[in-house]
């Protein structure tokens, strides 16, 4: 009996957390709890996927696909929610959402034409930090992890402070202010990303036009 793709427990996964992400964006404007709860558990869910991928020996070119586009257009589109409520913002939320997409579509890609099954599946004598990134579980998922909680925080201080805490500051500003420094730090990655990949892209496109002028 053929296997069904679609039907993996790795992508069963993704859908759940399509699902979840969607219902965070229809309740972003009216409840800010539930929009938080799904969002933030679609987001933790991601941390799964792969190891069902692994444990299960499911992993397909369509699962990393639906990994990566859940990734990014949760983000962007969670961004776009917070555009709205800080308007006076708007261009940082635009310039990061541009920055996470390009870097991650150009490594995959990229990775793609490398002929790796994975684009975490780096060449170790590159790029030292992005080495670190990928080839480290705990920082892989601090980082995520930490990048989530920014804008999940910023997402719930539009609406409370949260419990009080120490010097009569709230939970959610106290791990806006904890989950900063990974927010921007992930940014710069993605940065280093970018311009990896693209100098990957030009080494590629060097080689392939070396051997058409050999051919000839």
């Amino acid at each position: 009996m053929a296997e069904n793709v679609f039907l993996f427990i790795p992508n069963i996964i993704g859908y759940m957390r399509i699902v979840l992400a969607l219902a965070a964006f229809y309740f972003m404007r009216t409840n800010y709890i539930l929009t938080t709860f799904c969002y933030l558990l679609s987001g933790f869910l991601d941390a799964f996927d792969g190891h069902a991928a692994r444990h299960y020996n499911q992993s397909t070119k369509f699962g990393a696909m639906l990994d990566q586009l859940t990734d990014r257009l949760a983000l962007m589109c969670f961004c776009i929610g917070l555009s709205v409520l800080y308007p006076d913002y708007y261009f940082f939320f635009q310039l990061n959402c541009a920055l996470d997409i390009a870097s991650h579509w150009l490594h995959l890609h990229q990775s793609n034409l490398s002929g790796r099954t994975s684009h975490k599946l780096i060449d170790l004598s590159g790029n030292p930090i992005l080495r670190i990134y990928y080839t480290s579980k705990p920082v892989l998922f601090i980082m995520c992890c930490g990048n989530e909680m920014f804008f999940g925080m910023l997402y719930l201080l539009y609406f409370a402070e949260g419990p009080k805490l120490l010097l009569d500051m709230g939970l959610y500003r106290l791990l806006m202010y904890i989950s900063l420094p990974i927010m921007l730090l992930k940014a710069l990655i993605s940065l280093i990303h970018l311009i990896t990949a693209s100098k990957n892209m030009v080494a590629i496109d060097m080689a392939e036009r070396s051997k058409s002028k050999d051919e000839f």
